[in-house]
């Protein structure tokens, strides 16, 4: 496999959550990381205010690791890895 290819594979897939109000994106990012295999990364892409406060308490709440969070413009984005 070329290197080229490995990064593009290790990418984190981006979870669109823009435009869902408190409690649906921590719902659907539980269900989603639910999904993935341990250690797996993924950004949450939000739009509610309140998602600086809920995703990272549901990510202490329930094991996963707050890798980053960044604020961009009208919203914010997480990059969160799943716990074992």
């Amino acid at each position: 496999m070329s290197q080229e290819i490995a990064s593009a594979a290790e990418m984190p897939a981006v979870y669109d959550l823009r435009g869902l109000n408190c409690p649906l994106p921590v719902l659907k990012a539980r269900k989603r990381l639910t999904d993935m295999q341990p250690g797996g990364l993924l950004w949450l892409e939000t739009t509610d205010p309140l998602a600086v406060i809920d995703i990272p308490a549901f990510c202490a709440d329930s094991g996963h690791r707050l890798v980053e969070s960044v604020a961009m413009p009208g919203g914010h984005r997480f990059l969160v890895e799943r716990g074992a």
